[in-house]
């Protein structure tokens, strides 16, 4: 434990290999939207401990660094130019409801991050969903600029967007690279597959949950596309667009809102992939991938206990066999 302008921290050494993980990202974010997004991480990294520090000061403990992650997390999985105001308020709702109020840092059975996405997704959809920024292509990019130019025609705002308007898909090149519009931290396929690497070596992510949700997405894209829905893209675009391998990558891999039995956090991946392509294909949300999460997490006592169940029978059935 350490204190910070009389404030004090909980070193959390599994926080600051995430943290780690997504220094490319937030360098590859500057560069293609512009130094704001530095500003907006900064403004919603002060709104998320201010919430964590009201609950903590009272009783003494210590704040935990995983508000930093969090409020991180949220930043990179909003639009370039969201409102200052509409982001501080949206991870201070994170926090509060999707964290404080089970009691605090490993009793949530949310992510505070998508709580707090979903909350200005719904409220303020004006903001999240109508205004995006190009991203750069040629040096030196958004390390020049406050904030990239906009785009006035949301049917091309993003690849996703452009895929369920018009039926055409980016280049591949630019989803593997990012240069393509988007959320802050969302873009880069390659930048989000090494982190995903990096957290797997230093053991920092589960493989199951990663595992299950490729499981599940791949399955009920073949799916459909067996079946002809022409709303549901093919599996390797899907794979790189939408915000699914940052999902995939940094947020169902949260071991508090996960499933904790092996058996189960493959379930629990299995059951976000395949809702996510649903979401993509039939709702009228582009990504899916932030509601899939949160309505798995509803699912994943549920699911730990009915695996404990069942390896419980099926350990008495065999022990009654050999006996």
């Amino acid at each position: 434990m350490y204190t910070i302008f009389g404030i004090k921290f909980m070193k959390q050494a599994m926080m600051r290999k995430v943290l780690m993980s997504l220094i490319p990202i937030i360098i590859a974010s500057v560069y293609f939207f512009g130094y704001r997004t530095i500003l907006l991480m900064i403004v919603d990294a002060l709104s998320a401990l201010f919430v964590e520090w009201i609950f903590k000061r009272k009783t003494g403990k210590p704040v935990s660094e995983a508000v930093f992650v969090s409020a991180i997390l949220y930043t990179l999985i909003l639009p370039p130019r969201t409102p200052f105001w509409i982001a501080s308020i949206g991870i201070m709702f994170g926090i509060l409801f999707g964290k404080e109020v089970f009691g605090g840092f490993g009793r949530n059975v949310f992510n505070p991050a998508l709580v707090g996405r979903a909350f200005v997704y719904v409220s303020f959809p004006k903001f999240l969903t109508g205004q995006w920024t190009l991203a750069a292509s040629g040096f030196p990019g958004g390390f020049t600029h406050y904030l990239n130019t906009g785009i006035d025609t949301m049917s091309t705002a993003t690849p996703m967007l452009m895929f369920r308007d018009s039926g055409i898909m980016t280049d591949y090149s630019s989803l593997l690279w990012g240069n393509v519009s988007g959320s802050i931290g969302e873009t880069s396929a390659v930048l989000i597959i090494l982190a995903g690497i990096y957290l797997l070596y230093t053991k920092t992510a589960f493989w199951e949950n990663m595992l299950g949700l490729l499981i599940g997405f791949t399955a009920t894209t073949l799916f459909f596309n067996g079946m002809g829905a022409e709303s549901v893209p093919n599996l390797l675009f899907g794979l790189l667009s939408g915000g699914l391998l940052f999902g995939m990558v940094f947020m169902i891999t949260d071991p508090i809102s996960s499933a904790k039995t092996r058996e189960g956090k493959l379930i629990y991946g299995f059951i976000v992939g395949a809702i996510t392509v649903v979401i993509r294909g039939f709702a009228l949300f582009a990504g899916g991938i932030m509601f899939a999460i949160l309505i798995g997490s509803m699912f994943s006592p549920i699911i730990d206990v009915t695996v404990k169940e069942v390896k419980s029978s099926l350990k008495k059935k065999r022990g009654e066999a050999n006996a």
